[in-house]
Parts: structure tokens; C-alpha cells; sequence
């Protein structure tokens, strides 16, 4: 399910564009990324690519939130560098995504352009580490009585 075309976040599009069109530069950084938090602010952030592995722009994303005192983003779209334009995150991204905000809107693009999809939408049936740390929260320690 999605929702309509003029739902989609524009502003963060563009966002992440200039971002990609003006800090990913070589193969170090290729993708960038842009979040709104629920309070309106927009993170950025690019990718941190390296032969081993490294961060997607999504996951930076978060630890940029983060440190900017940001803890619940409400959506959240990639683009690629040299005029690639929104690309999905990948299976890594999408569980991180799902466990640290399982409400978050992911921007797509679909045949007939951008869309907003839940993140639940692209990880379908799967396990939800979110809701294994509200089962340990209820869990009281044992102490004196």
C-alpha cells in the first residue's frame, strides 16, 4: 500500500539531492540521505563506503540524528550520486530502519514516480526488535520486598 504522489516529502528529495550532488564525491561517499524528525527538523547524511563494509547513508543518518539530540524520525529517502535519484535501502537498512523506528514512512519510487511506503511495507512478516525490548522493560528485576 502507498500513499498518494502529493503525500511524498518533496522537500527531503531535494534535500538528499543536494546533498549528493554537492558531498559525494569519488567511491568514498555515493549515496546521501535525508530525514525528517517528528518535530520537523531535517537530517543529512552520506554513505561511508569502504572495501569491508561500511555504513549505508541511512544508518549515518541515524547516529547524525542522534547527535543532534534527535530520536524519532518520521520519514526518510536515499539518493544516489551522479543523478541516480531515489534509490530503496537495502535489506541491512531496512531491518535497522524497522527496529529503531518501526512507524517510520520510507520514500520509494515506484512506476509512476516517488512514493511513501511504511517501512513495515518493505519488510514484510518480520521480526520486530522493538517490541523484544518492550518485553524486557516489563520484565521487573528481582529485589528485596
Amino acid at each position: 500500500m502507498t500513499t498518494q504522489a502529493d503525500l511524498v516529502d518533496h522537500e527531503l528529495i531535494r534535500a538528499a539531492t543536494h546533498i549528493a550532488a554537492t558531498r559525494c564525491q569519488g567511491d568514498n561517499h555515493t549515496m546521501a540521505a535525508a530525514a525528517r524528525a517528528e518535530d520537523g527538523r531535517i537530517v543529512t547524511a552520506v554513505n561511508a563506503y569502504h572495501f569491508t563494509g561500511g555504513p549505508c547513508a541511512e544508518l549515518v543518518v541515524i547516529g547524525a540524528a542522534a547527535t543532534q539530540g534527535i530520536y524519532d524520525l518520521d520519514t526518510i529517502v536515499a539518493v544516489g550520486d551522479r543523478d541516480r535519484g531515489v534509490v530503496p535501502p537495502c535489506g541491512r537498512c531496512r531491518q535497522v530502519l524497522l527496529d529503531y523506528f518501526p512507524a517510520l514512512n520510507v520514500i520509494i519510487v515506484a512506476d509512476d514516480g516517488p512514493r511513501t511506503v511504511p517501512i513495515t511495507h518493505l519488510l514484510p512478516e518480520s521480526y520486530v526488535w522493538a517490541d523484544h525490548q518492550l518485553d524486557a522493560e516489563q520484565i521487573e528485576p528481582a529485589g528485596p520486598s
